[in-house]
């Protein structure tokens, strides 16, 4: 139920925004896809799927502050966001802080910090290669590199990579 009501508040935040709206949709579409096939625990699946929401929340501040929404920008600016977006939900400090640190570790695909934030960064990919025209080789460089869950892999593979 709490991540349906932060899907809904995140389409209000994006005002009419359609690609975003419709990029974390897709995103947390994946990620409850994969995570629900690879995550046994219903609570850190929960904080993957409102990570998920709440990915790009930074993204209007990036484009108006900086411009554009390089990654690092985004990972810079959204960790205030994530708190201020989450005040008025019930969503405890602890798993804030936790939708906040994968929000602003969701394109650092290095040092990668648990099972959740393998999942986010694997949806996040797989939209993403769709939304920006990532060549073959791009797809299975990130498949080797990044991909680990059976999920995500079988998921990448079956849309970009089959023959």
């Amino acid at each position: 139920m709490i991540v349906a009501l932060a899907a809904q508040k995140m389409i209000e935040f994006y005002r009419g925004n359609t690609h975003d709206i419709n990029h974390f949709l897709k995103v947390w579409a994946f990620a409850k896809t994969i995570g629900a096939q690879e995550i046994k625990d219903p609570h850190t699946l929960e904080i993957l799927e409102l990570a998920a929401v709440v990915h790009d929340i930074a993204c209007p501040l990036c484009r108006e502050k900086y411009g554009n929404t390089n990654g690092k920008n985004q990972e810079a600016e959204s960790p205030e966001l994530v708190f201020a977006f989450f005040k008025d939900l019930p969503v405890s400090e602890r798993d804030i802080a936790r939708i906040s640190w994968l929000v602003a570790h969701h394109h650092t695909y290095t040092n990668i910090d648990g099972l959740d934030h393998r999942i986010l960064l694997e949806a996040d990919f797989i939209v993403n290669a769709d939304e920006s025209g990532y060549s073959k080789a791009a797809i299975e460089s990130a498949r080797q590199r990044v991909f680990s869950t059976d999920t995500g892999i079988r998921l990448l593979k079956s849309i970009y990579l089959s023959e």
